[in-house]
């Protein structure tokens, strides 16, 4: 069985596919993801449930919900269910099962030590197969407490990360033009993240579209300035110049 959290969450067995409409025990399954394999404590769960509005019942109303939520991961084949009650609260237990999110990180893991042993190829295969897992916004209606929401931004970051290694690792193999489109929908959707104008204005000048890399960096610093009142960094300045100078360092190994 694996878990699905990078998206709206679900669970997958096998070919079948489910999810949870009952919004406050989806919020308890997705914290309890979020720390598989860790306590979560009760007080914990009713923060993140009902936040600063936890009815005087809170406790038993969450221990009817872990009833449920265990009745939702029953499975014919399984005796024991994933979710176990500690003494100061509860933990889901992967045992064998998968979850996204760490699915993911070991492939980021095997790309990077793939990419420091010049493995390039090898590398950007599972940046990308990891990017793959990725099925839209994490637990987006689910972001209301402190376990999820700050998952959330640890993940986007992690994709983030991911992303620029992938881009790094195709330009190296000089994939040049196939990466083009990619960084405009990537700048589209972040449009304050410099390392993708820089990685488009190098992707453009290899492709001999020297006049729309500069028109790029143009386009950057505009957003900058407006956005957030600042210059360019000296990376991207430094990288400007050298397309306008057409330096030599700029040209695919």
């Amino acid at each position: 069985m694996r878990y699905e959290i990078l998206g709206p969450l679900r669970v997958v067995d096998r070919s079948s596919v489910t999810s949870i409409s009952a919004r406050k025990i989806e919020v308890l399954l997705a914290a309890l993801l979020v720390r598989a394999d860790e306590v979560v404590s009760s007080e914990d769960l009713v923060k993140e449930i009902w936040g600063t509005r936890a009815p005087r019942q809170a406790v038993a109303a969450l221990h009817v919900y872990v009833s449920q939520l265990r009745k939702f991961l029953r499975r014919p084949n399984r005796t024991e269910s994933p979710i176990v009650t500690a003494r100061s609260g509860y933990v889901l237990r992967l045992g064998d099962d998968e979850l996204d999110f760490h699915v993911f990180q070991g492939l980021v893991r095997q790309g990077r030590a793939a990419q420091r042993a010049g493995r390039t190829h090898e590398a950007c295969e599972a940046y990308e197969e990891g990017l793959e897992f990725w099925r839209g916004p994490v637990l987006e209606d689910l972001r209301d407490g402190a376990i999820v929401n700050g998952f959330v931004c640890w993940a986007e970051q992690a994709r983030l990360e991911c992303v620029e290694s992938f881009v790094e690792a195709g330009l190296e193999l000089g994939r040049h033009r196939e990466f083009v489109s990619y960084l405009y929908a990537r700048i589209e959707e972040l449009p304050l993240n410099e390392a993708f104008y820089r990685q488009l204005m190098l992707a453009l000048y290899r492709s001999g579209c020297r006049a729309d890399a500069l028109h790029v960096y143009q386009s950057a610093r505009a957003v900058l300035s407006e956005e957030l009142g600042l210059e360019p960094s000296a990376a991207l300045k430094r990288l400007h110049h050298a397309v306008l100078v057409d330096a030599p360092e700029l040209e695919a190994a």
